[in-house]
């Protein structure tokens, strides 16, 4: 797992267009990032899009993953 969004999400959707791959999604009561689909933007982005435009801040790393890991990711996400 990479990014996730904490209960401070006000769920004013800010960050859904922004991410690269689709990983983040209306939940029941705030938004979550589907870890399958997350890389931290690597491989698409210098930075993490979601955390530049949350105005909530409430997008925090969860399980610290590596560069390469996040890479393969983005990889079969894209091919």
């Amino acid at each position: 797992m990479s990014l996730k969004i904490t209960d401070d999400c006000t769920s004013c959707d800010a960050c859904v267009s922004v991410c690269p791959n689709n990983a983040i999604s209306a939940g029941d009561v705030i938004y979550v990032i589907n870890p399958a689909a997350c890389t931290e933007c690597v491989g698409a982005e210098d930075s993490p899009q979601c955390q530049m435009v949350c105005p909530a801040d409430c997008i925090v790393v969860g399980d610290v993953e590596s560069k390469d890991v996040l890479m393969a990711r983005y990889h079969s996400l894209h091919g």
